[in-house]
């Protein structure tokens, strides 16, 4: 079993080291201080071709220190819990803030911010798996995909990864908090070939807790038939039609709108998307909710990287720009509070359309299905976006041939306000969750 023995005892220890070091600090003359310390252990299993490819177990630890001297900033790290070695490390910390300029906008979050009630979101569920086990479920996975289709030519591989996390953060601002989580997945990663034609296509689960992971055979044979569908690929005559992100895919969409809103981004003027609050950048129909505290969520979290409570918040409100997503240094920057994004953003949810992956395909008639995107041509100053993808074309609502060497390009904001339509066929497995999006319009470039 991957979990951490004496978790509760384990998790006690390190709150005992952090208000030790914080002590420390302030003995050495730090106006503040905030340390993190982290331990986790894992197991991960790769099988290729019927064979064990890779097995390691792996355990990792390390602290992290920062101390203030006014608004003059120091940081060390140490893989070493040992009071001697924090000692040490703290001093290397109160060393660098002493010779490094101030930042007038350096500092803790402000207290009263931080959160004061623990919140169990359930995140921790160990995996009762061996080695051996591992390997088989791994094995199973991938002899379902190439027993799939003769078509099935090679095998990338199958893995199995399995981790249980434990962390403290505390600060002098009288926070000291303690969470644990665990995280799982299986994959598998398939070749088939047919004629001149070679494809690759892969299959995943990722989840807290290993009940909800998909059955293996489900992965292979989701896996193989994904790679066998885009046999006989090809290219099409440069066009202007819609375009339908799979939900894979639709999240990165949302996570372009995530960096373009990350204070980082508007106090450096680096977005395209700059004093963007109360504009409407959506149509009205779009709703983007942050929810941190859903149980077993991946981006559940009760306070973020500072130590500030979490809230339920709307990023995005008939289609208007709510907030930004910030930290307390970015939020005094731009003279704000900080939202409790430090470390990046919870859950977010966007809304969808009342409509079914096939109404989607429908509504869009004539245009292009994209399930892979290539390369990462977008410039976040400008908005202007350019990816090279492949999919399926589509024509009076039905997927025609697979169509690959092409890329797609259009402005995000033209994307985000020419969005027609959101469909229910979300994607639980990362912490930006949104069904397929379908785009009015944008330069489809061919043959």
């Amino acid at each position: 079993m991957i979990e951490l023995d004496n978790r509760q005892a384990l998790g006690a220890e390190f709150q005992e080291l952090a208000e030790f070091v914080l002590k420390a600090a302030k003995e050495r003359g730090a106006s503040a201080a905030e340390v993190g310390i982290d331990k986790g252990t894992g197991l991960s299993v790769e099988v290729r071709m019927g064979k064990v490819d890779k097995l390691q177990y792996h355990r990792d630890q390390g602290a992290s220190l920062t101390v203030y001297f006014g608004h003059k900033k120091g940081f060390a790290s140490s893989g070493d819990f040992s009071r001697k070695a924090l000692e040490d490390t703290l001093e290397a910390a109160c060393r660098i803030a002493r010779y490094t300029a101030e930042d007038e906008f350096n500092g803790l979050a402000d207290p009263e911010l931080m959160a004061k009630q623990p919140l169990d979101l359930d995140l921790y569920h160990p995996w009762d798996i061996n080695a051996d086990q591992a390997i088989d479920l791994a094995l199973q996975a991938e002899d379902t995909a190439r027993a799939y289709d003769a078509r099935i030519s090679n095998s990338d591989g199958a893995s199995v990864d399995s981790y249980a996390g434990l962390g403290v953060y505390a600060n002098t601002n009288g926070f000291n908090g303690l969470n644990s989580s665990t995280r799982h997945s299986l994959s598998c990663s398939v070749v088939a070939q047919e004629n001149e034609s070679m494809q690759r296509d892969y299959w995943y689960t990722t989840a807290c807790s290993p009940a909800a992971l998909e059955a293996a055979d489900a992965v292979g044979k989701e896996a193989a038939r994904r790679t066998v569908r885009r046999l006989g690929g090809r290219s099409i005559p440069t066009c202007e039609l819609p375009v339908l992100y799979v939900p894979e895919l639709a999240r990165g969409l949302i996570g372009h709108l995530v960096s373009a809103l990350s204070g980082a981004a508007q106090y450096r003027k680096a977005s395209f998307l700059l004093d963007a609050v109360d504009k409407r950048i959506f149509p009205e129909f779009v709703q983007l909710s942050e929810r941190p505290h859903i149980p077993r969520a991946p981006g559940s979290r009760a306070w973020d990287a500072e130590g500030v409570a979490t809230y339920d918040r709307e990023v995005i409100l008939d289609g208007k720009v709510q907030a930004y997503f910030l930290g307390s240094y970015s939020a005094r920057k731009l003279g704000l509070q900080t939202t409790g994004n430090a470390g990046g953003s919870s859950n977010l949810l966007l809304s969808h359309t009342q409509s079914s992956f096939q109404e989607l395909l429908q509504q869009m008639g004539r245009g292009l299905l994209v399930t892979e995107l290539i390369g990462s041509g977008i410039n976040m100053i400008t908005g202007d976006y350019s990816r090279g993808a492949a999919g399926f074309w589509v024509e009076q609502g039905e997927l025609q041939y697979p169509v690959e060497e092409i890329t797609i390009a259009s402005n995000l904001k033209d994307m985000y306000l020419g969005i027609q339509g959101i469909g229910t066929d979300i994607d639980p497995r990362g912490s930006i969750q949104t069904g397929s999006i379908l785009v009015n319009r944008m330069t489809i470039a061919g043959q």
